[in-house]
């Protein structure tokens, strides 16, 4: 097992990476307070992995709970969350309660939403069983669920007091929810380290086919990236939005299409496309990286050509974007191959790259 760190003073808390971490009580000993430990997950994670931390939870004493929520990005919504409310208010949780998010960035999204408003915030654990959760949405502290007009506006901070990422769990994934994993391991290294992003480009074919080991290198570099920038820009003030890198045109694909006809990581690998076509344009990141990078999005299975709405469209749907500041959409280029930048960009401009990239 390897252990890392994200550094927020009294706050930080550690990220434990192995295999058959589900089954180590030792470790979930450690992050719990109370009597009670409500484990979160939905309908497709329950029958895989359930059964094996409630093992480890009773091992130390525990009393557990499980609320099983319906899968899928479309009921990350008010409704849903009302249901973690109800199983928390019905078994009595109190503020001595760990809840344990056991799933992928939907479940670590609501589950730590819940319990950043629970009785005003109680404890919970991060167990994240998808490439996607493991490597990005599990490490930071971003909670939320979505509204019909942006994806992620409803939410709040609040840390995990530690974030438990078994890789074997990995291989239950079907491949298109690897590939989406993938696209965040991709970002980590288009925005902060091109040395990371090489390697991503020779090890393309061991990440498709599951390799335990390369996929380990991939959550551990993607983790270690993730976290110096929450450490050093907890609430997104400024650092810490280079991380949104292909998120502003793939959250309006998102919410576009409707919340779970494209797998969030599609979503984000199309609009990394659509902003490395913008940096280009805006005479940042040469040609020939281009086509590069578009090649390693699409070795790893992921879409680079949009859905074709039309620029009005894609314009609205990004004026929602939690990146906005005062109706100005700001977007995250690529300075460079491993260089991030936030930049404000003209609506003509983006037209023409909407245009260029054919999603209008």
């Amino acid at each position: 097992m390897k252990t890392l760190q994200v550094h927020l003073g009294d706050r930080s808390y550690p990220i434990y990476l192995g295999q058959d971490l589900l089954d180590n009580s030792e470790l979930f000993a450690k992050h719990v307070t109370g009597r009670l430990s409500v484990i979160i997950t939905n309908l497709t994670i329950q029958p895989l992995f359930a059964h094996r931390v409630e093992t480890s939870l009773k091992k130390i004493g525990q009393q557990v709970v499980s609320i099983v929520l319906p899968d899928g990005e479309s009921h990350k919504n008010w409704e849903t969350l009302q249901i973690i409310f109800d199983g928390l208010l019905k078994s009595s949780a109190d503020r001595q309660t760990t809840i344990f998010a056991l799933g992928g960035g939907v479940i670590g999204d609501m589950a730590g939403f819940a319990a950043a408003t629970y009785m005003r915030g109680i404890r919970f654990v991060q167990i994240p069983t998808t490439l996607l959760s493991q490597v990005d949405s599990s490490v930071g502290g971003k909670t939320g669920i979505n509204h019909p007009l942006g994806k992620n506006m409803i939410g709040a901070f609040h840390q995990p007091v530690a974030v438990i990422a078994d890789l074997k769990t990995l291989l239950s994934l079907p491949a298109k929810e690897l590939a989406a994993g993938l696209a965040e391991v991709i970002k980590h290294g288009a925005i902060a380290d091109i040395e990371f992003l090489n390697w991503i480009e020779n090890h393309a074919c061991e990440l498709n086919a599951y390799d335990l080991i390369a996929l380990e290198h991939a959550v551990e570099r993607s983790c270690e990236i993730k976290a110096q920038v929450v450490a050093l820009d907890e609430r997104e003030s400024g650092l810490r939005a280079h991380l949104n890198f292909g998120h502003t045109f793939g959250h309006a694909i998102e919410a576009g299409m409707g919340y779970g006809e494209w797998l969030h990581g599609e979503a984000v690998g199309c609009g990394m496309s659509i902003a490395a076509e913008l940096s280009t344009q805006l005479g940042y990141l040469s040609q020939e990286d281009l086509v590069r990078f578009k090649k390693i999005i699409q070795m790893l299975h992921l879409p680079i050509t949009p859905p074709k709405w039309g620029a009005d469209q894609y314009l609205k749907l990004m004026s929602h974007d939690k990146k906005a500041q005062a109706g100005s959409i700001q977007y995250i280029v690529l300075k460079s191959l491993g260089q991030a930048a936030i930049e404000k960009v003209p609506d003509e401009q983006v037209r023409k790259v909407l245009q260029s990239t054919g999603a209008a």
